[in-house]
C-alpha cells in the first residue's frame, strides 16, 4: 500500500471527527483532495489558492537567501570596515556570511510559521472548517520585514496578535481588511519600539570588542535612511553608493535591501498574473510624484538647510525606491488581492496614494523614516471605499448614457409595424 493510499484511509478514519480539519490540511499539503467534481460544466484551471501562495513564496525565496548573506556581510563590514576592493565572491557570497545569517534568520522563519500555523489549526478545529492556506505567504513575509535581532518570544506574541486580530476575527482568509503581515509589523513597532530601531548595525554576539547594538532594520541609524534622517548626507555618500542601494549591500530588514531582487520578484508575479501591475506602477508613480514635490521645495529654497526635513527632502526623488522598505512594500504588500482595491480604476488610485503617502511619512517623520507599512495599512482600510465610489461612478456614467441614448423606430416583420429600441 502506497503512502497516498495510507493517508486516504487515515482520512476516512478521521472523517467527521473534530480533528478532521487539521488532518485534511496535512493530507492535502502535497496531494490534491479526493473530493473532485465529476459532472456538469466546469472551468478547469491549473492554479488554486495553494499554488498561488506557493508562487508568491518562490518569488520571496531569493530575497530571503540574499538577506542571509547580507546579515553576515554587514556584521563583518561593521567590524572591519567596508573593503575598498569589494568583491562579491570574496566579501559577500561566503559561507561565513551565509552561516551567520542563516543561524539568525531561520529561527525567525520557524517561529513565524510554527506559531502562525498553530493558531490557524486551532481556529480551524474550533470553527470546524478546513485550514486555510492564507498564512503560507504571511509566514514568509514576517521574517523578511523585521529586524534580524527581534527576540523570538516577541515575534511569537506579534504573530498571534496579527493572525487573531488581523484575520481570524474577520472570518479568516479572504475576509480580512488588513494585511496580516503588516498588522504583525505594526504591533511590533508600537508595542516594542526600542527593538524596532537602533543606532548601530547589528552584530552577531561580541566579536573583537564590537557588541550587539541596535538592529539592521530600515530605521537603524547606520542605514541610508538613518543617515539622511540625522542630516549626515556626506557620511552616507561615503559608505553607500547607488550600486550598493540597488543591489542591496546595505543594512536593512532581512528582505528589503535588494531592490534588484525585489524587481525580479515583481516581474515574476506580474508574469504569473498573481499580482496587479497597476498597483505596482501607480505606487511607483505616487512615490516619484511626492519625491519631486519635495525636491521642488528644496530647489525653490522654501526650506532652510538647517531644517530636520532638509536631508530627506533633498534626497533624489527616484532614489527613495532604492532604500528602506518602499520597493518591498509596493511589490509584495500593496498587491495583496484580499486587502487591496478590486476595480481597475481603484487599483490606480489605491497604489498612487500608497506611494505618495509612503514618501510623505518618511520625510515628515525623520524619527521613523519608513512609512510604507503605515501607508499600506491606511489604504487597506480605504480600499473598499475607493472601489465603492469607482463602481458608483461607473453606474452614474452608464445611466447618463442611457438617458441620452437615441430612440429610433425600427420596422419589424410581424404584426407590429413599428417598435422603439434603445441603442
Amino acid at each position: 500500500m502506497g503512502l497516498k493510499e495510507k493517508l486516504h484511509q487515515t482520512k476516512l478514519k478521521y472523517q467527521g471527527k473534530k480533528m478532521a480539519p487539521a488532518f485534511n490540511a496535512i493530507h492535502t499539503f502535497l496531494y490534491a483532495p479526493n473530493e473532485t467534481t465529476h459532472s456538469g460544466s466546469h472551468v478547469r484551471g491549473a492554479d488554486d489558492l495553494k499554488r498561488t501562495m506557493n508562487t508568491v513564496i518562490m518569488s520571496l525565496v531569493p530575497c530571503l537567501i540574499f538577506g542571509m548573506f547580507n546579515a553576515g556581510y554587514q556584521q563583518y563590514a561593521a567590524i572591519n570596515g567596508f573593503p575598498a576592493d569589494f568583491s562579491i565572491m570574496e566579501h559577500f557570497l561566503t559561507w561565513d556570511n551565509f552561516l551567520i545569517g542563516a543561524a539568525t534568520i531561520l529561527p525567525l522563519v520557524v517561529v513565524s510559521y510554527g506559531i502562525g500555523l498553530a493558531v490557524e489549526f486551532v481556529f480551524a478545529v474550533i470553527k470546524g472548517h478546513e485550514v486555510e492556506e492564507g498564512y503560507l505567504v504571511t509566514g514568509m513575509l514576517v521574517p523578511l520585514i523585521v529586524p534580524v535581532d527581534t527576540p523570538l518570544w516577541m515575534l511569537a506574541i506579534a504573530v498571534i496578535f496579527g493572525v487573531v486580530i488581523g484575520k481570524e476575527v474577520f472570518g479568516g482568509t479572504g475576509m480580512n481588511i488588513l494585511n496580516p503581515a503588516l498588522t504583525i509589523r505594526a504591533f511590533l513597532f508600537f508595542a516594542y519600539p526600542t527593538w524596532m530601531s537602533g543606532d548601530k548595525v547589528w552584530v552577531h554576539g561580541a566579536v573583537d570588542g564590537v557588541t550587539k547594538a541596535g538592529s539592521t532594520d530600515a530605521i537603524s541609524g547606520e542605514t541610508v535612511l538613518g543617515y539622511l534622517a540625522q542630516g549626515n548626507t556626506a557620511e552616507m555618500a561615503q559608505k553607500y553608493d547607488l550600486a550598493d542601494m540597488f543591489f542591496g549591500f546595505i543594512p536593512g530588514s532581512v528582505g528589503e535591501t535588494s531592490t534588484f531582487l525585489i524587481l525580479l520578484g515583481g516581474l515574476f508575479l506580474i508574469f504569473s498574473k498573481i499580482a496587479s501591475w497597476r498597483i505596482m506602477l501607480s505606487a511607483v508613480l505616487g512615490s516619484l510624484a511626492m519625491g519631486l514635490i519635495f525636491n521642488g521645495i528644496v530647489a525653490a529654497e522654501w526650506i532652510p538647510e538647517y531644517s530636520k526635513f532638509y536631508s530627506l527632502m533633498s534626497f533624489e526623488y527616484w532614489q527613495h525606491l532604492l532604500v528602506g522598505g518602499l520597493a518591498f512594500g509596493i511589490v509584495f504588500m500593496a498587491t495583496d488581492p484580499v486587502t487591496g482595491s478590486q476595480t481597475n480604476r481603484g487599483k490606480w488610485i489605491y497604489g498612487f496614494l500608497i506611494g505618495f503617502m509612503s514618501v510623505m511619512i518618511r520625510v515628515f517623520n525623520p524619527g521613523y523614516p519608513e512609512g510604507v507599512f503605515l501607508a499600506i495599512l491606511l489604504m487597506n482600510v480605504f480600499a473598499p471605499t475607493i472601489d465603492h465610489y469607482v463602481v458608483r461612478g461607473n453606474i452614474k456614467r452608464r445611466m447618463k448614457r442611457l438617458k441620452n441614448a437615441t430612440i429610433y423606430p425600427k420596422v419589424t416583420e410581424g404584426a407590429e409595424a413599428l417598435k422603439t429600441e434603445t441603442v
